[in-house]
């Protein structure tokens, strides 16, 4: 379960690393220069914290579920002795 967790995860950060490296042409479907962002900053700066936030939870869970299944490991192998 944890495998897919992480692997989730890491998948999530390659796209989101992809979106910052490839230039803004090439993510633009407007033929075009890309729009000016200077009067949204702060749109970008809070959507930066959610996202950062949302990592945070999830990476908090995963290690809540890490938790609990070691836990329940330990009785299931106390169980059978």
């Amino acid at each position: 379960m944890m495998g897919r967790v992480w692997k989730g995860f890491f998948s999530a950060l390659v796209v989101t690393g992809l979106l910052f490296v490839l230039p803004p042409g090439e993510l633009l479907a407007q033929a075009g220069g890309p729009p000016s962002f200077r009067p949204f900053w702060h749109v970008f700066v809070a959507y930066a914290i959610a996202w950062l936030l949302v990592l945070g939870w999830l990476i908090s869970i995963a290690r809540r579920l890490g938790r609990v299944e070691e836990r329940l490991g330990r009785q299931v192998d106390q169980s059978s002795v």
